[in-house]
């Protein structure tokens, strides 16, 4: 190794322990033991252009293990994304450009969101997909214009996580060989040695699941690691997975201890680990100008990089000009204004009943006309969430540009490969399963709210209407948990029609929805009579109204015929009431005073919601009324059995109403 080399390694070393001890919390010990794997990676193998952090075709980079951020924000310091030495100086303060964890959108250089361990695995997993099926879209012989490699550093941490287990198998599956993972083993976790909890043989693991597996003995020879990930690149047909045996705060008194993990070093310790490197003890911060010099030197190899692909696009443009127009749209995001003018909207003379799973497959597919960068794919249970884009083939199946994706039964890792082919870039990807199984995707809807990704999380089979399944599978906390999901919006149409427009929605939102969605059919909606399309873009809308009602009357998804079937009956009874369709609060959230005001007027207190899940999201909407939904577990029967036994009738409605009134 050239003597500069080794020199920038141990400055990124140094440079980390400053910014953990400044801070007076962190993590330094990955840094010091995985410091001369990222510096290999960075330096001699990592296409990108810091003067143009989104060039399109650059590497990804994941930290998965979020928790050594110092070890990144030291690289992207010298690399020249931006970050000043005070921003290092601020690691971990309020609204520093460095942060405890990695956060996408705040720090120039970090692809995803990274900390809850696992998450980054699974989402360079989706990262990859999207190199993939953008390349086999777009790139013709002579020109590959899609041409990149995903590339992670992963910890122990997160190859016990049951997340990296199901997107792992599902990267062998798909026979991703633009996938390069760096595995930092160094058999240490914050309890103590990972032998307590973690003894399998990872390397076979991943022999299992396809990928092509390397050990590195020693984690400072940068010269098997180099060779390490060449042999990787060489592997076209597999993921992989390169073991490198490390040392946790290596070159520190606390080197190979579990206190290293997540604590300063302390003060005398720091100056010894900066005496072993050989770096002045009493200067913080320190970066020698010869390092500044090595990678200003490679700042120019990577701007050039980037220009020579820019002459290979123009080239790529002038043969093939309408596919170059196409990957721009792609690329830029550009939401193609066909799709307003051509939206099929549920004719109710014609459809008179129609699961929403079904209209939002039929939506789905007409969106695909005019969106072709729509992917995506289900639980295995394509047939059941009607997700499956017609005539678009299957990923890893296919020869040609394919748009759906066989997940599998991998719920953990789909929602987080989701977000990975939404930080790609060029791709709008949604996903599908069963609304009770949202839970198993928590955390990446999360992780989506907080990036604000353009992910698309349909969920069918919305409620105790699943009936014969029984409880299991039958939801009634998720929508309330989902909704109090900060950033994210949830979309539960009442018909058909509003279907097609929660999908126009998601589409052009550019942020994550999650569109709930019924398994039972449902009567559809007269969108010449209602103002349905601009009713959901605003959140909520109303569909029948008496002049100064005596009570509201709220319900979402397939709960608003209910709430419509007690409206004539009420009006006999001379009592004045107001239905509303209420098919995403957060939007109606956003929407003005005025709006607000006009659809919920302050001054009508009686309000009666209705929806079949847990009710406690909505009391604070009720004011001086009910909210009915369901407080305990479903059961399992036919679901119009079920809905009667639950209280879902218009009888009961009714007398809740009554007894609302009478108050």
């Amino acid at each position: 190794m050239k003597e500069i080399e080794q020199l920038s390694i141990n400055t990124i070393r140094i440079l980390a322990s400053d910014m953990v001890e400044n801070a007076k919390s962190g993590h330094p010990g990955m840094p010091l033991g995985a410091a001369p794997m990222a510096f290999t990676l960075f330096a001699k193998f990592l296409k990108h252009n810091p003067e143009n952090p989104k060039w399109f075709d650059r590497d990804r980079f994941i930290l998965s293990a979020g928790h050594g951020c110092a070890l990144l924000y030291s690289l992207l310091h010298l690399c020249g994304y931006g970050l000043t030495i005070e921003d290092l100086k601020s690691f971990r303060k309020f609204k520093s450009k460095t942060p405890g964890h990695p956060e996408y959108g705040v720090t120039p250089g970090v692809e995803a969101t990274t900390g809850p361990l696992g998450q980054g695995f699974a989402m360079g997993v989706g990262m990859a997909i999207a190199e993939k099926a953008l390349s086999d879209c777009f790139n013709k012989e002579n020109f590959k214009i899609i041409d990149h490699y995903t590339y992670a550093i992963v910890s122990d941490g997160d190859l016990m996580e049951g997340i990296t287990s199901e997107a792992a198998s599902l990267a062998g599956t798909l026979k991703l060989g633009k996938l390069i993972y760096l595995y930092d083993d160094n058999d240490i976790t914050i309890e103590g040695n990972k032998t307590l909890a973690f003894t399998e043989n990872v390397r076979e693991r991943f022999d299992a699941y396809g990928w092509h597996t390397q050990y590195v003995v020693d984690g400072n020879d940068t010269d098997a690691i180099y060779n390490a990930i060449e042999n990787a690149k060489k592997e076209k047909n597999k993921p992989s997975l390169i073991i490198i045996r490390t040392h946790i705060g290596y070159g520190s008194p606390k080197q190979d201890t579990a206190s290293v993990h997540g604590e300063p070093l302390g003060e005398e310790a720091l100056k010894k680990t900066k005496e072993f490197f050989k770096f002045p003890v009493d200067k913080f911060f320190y970066i020698p100008e010869e390092v500044y010099k090595y990678f200003n030197n490679l700042k120019a190899k990577w701007k050039k990089e980037n220009e020579e692909w820019n002459k290979l696009f123009m080239s790529y443009k002038e043969q093939y000009p309408s596919e170059a127009d196409l990957l721009e749209k792609y690329i830029n995001g550009n939401i193609n204004k066909e799709l307003l003018n051509n939206l099929k909207f549920f004719e109710k003379d014609e459809v008179k009943k129609i699961a929403t799973r079904f209209a939002s497959g039929k939506t789905m597919n007409l969106i695909e006309k005019y969106f072709t960068e729509f992917m995506g794919g289900s639980a295995d249970l394509a047939p059941s969430t009607k997700t499956y884009l017609e005539g678009f083939g299957s990923l890893g199946i296919s020869k040609s540009c394919a748009r759906n994706i066989h997940y599998g039964v991998r719920e953990h890792a789909m929602g987080a490969i989701t977000n990975g082919i939404a930080l790609h870039g060029g791709i709008i990807p949604y996903c599908a399963t069963f609304l009770a199984f949202s839970d198993y995707m928590r955390p990446a809807i999360r992780l989506s709210a907080i990036m604000q990704t353009h992910s698309i999380f349909v969920f069918t089979h919305d409620s105790i209407a699943v009936g014969e399944d029984g409880p299991t599978h039958q939801p009634v906390e998720q929508l309330s948990s989902l909704r109090m999901i900060p950033g994210l919006t949830v979309i539960r149409p009442a018909d058909a029609n509003e279907t097609v427009a929660a999908w126009y929605l998601a589409i052009t939102n550019k942020r994550p929805v999650c569109i709930i969605l019924t398994r039972q059919e449902v009567p559809v909606l007269d969108y010449k009579k209602y103002k349905i399309f601009e009713g959901v873009l605003r959140g909520a809308y109303i569909l029948e109204t008496d002049d100064n009602p005596d009570i509201i009357i709220i319900a979402t998804g397939s709960e608003v015929h209910l709430a419509l079937s007690v409206y004539p009956i009420l009006k006999e009874k001379g009592i004045k009431s107001r239905i509303i369709s209420m098919p995403s609060y957060e939007i109606f959230n956003l929407q003005d005073n005025e709006y607000k005001n006009f659809i919920l007027p302050d001054n009508i207190r009686k309000r009666l919601i209705i929806e079949c899940g847990s009710p406690y999201f909505w009391y604070h909407l009720a004011k001086d009324g009910e909210v009915f939904g369901v407080n305990k577990f479903g059961a399992s029967g036919n679901y119009k059995d079920v809905y009667e036994n639950y209280g879902f009738t218009t009888e009961n409605i009714l007398n809740k109403i009554y007894e609302i009134l009478k108050r």
